[in-house]
């Protein structure tokens, strides 16, 4: 693949479409849910309150979490 090329997983309208990319994105990866609080230096709490789509885990945790498992966070204007 390219290095212009991009795998789309998704349109994230929630906490809780974030929390279902990163359990799917983990478990391809054949992560635990502590393999990848000790990757991410966070608690198994975290993971787990993340993947459930707690509202108010905090963001800078998430976007590292999502870095860890090779995702890019992306905004695009939404077309009319």
């Amino acid at each position: 693949m390219a290095d212009t090329e991009k795998i789309l997983f998704g349109m994230v309208t929630s906490a809780g479409d974030v929390g279902r990319l990163v359990s799917r994105r983990r478990k391809a990866q054949g992560l635990t849910q502590a393999d990848l609080a000790g990757l991410g230096q966070t608690g198994n709490r975290f993971i787990g309150e993340l993947e459930r789509g707690k509202g108010t885990v905090q963001f800078d945790k998430v976007l590292h979490v999502l870095k860890l498992l090779g995702l890019d966070v992306v905004v695009v204007e939404r077309g009319s």
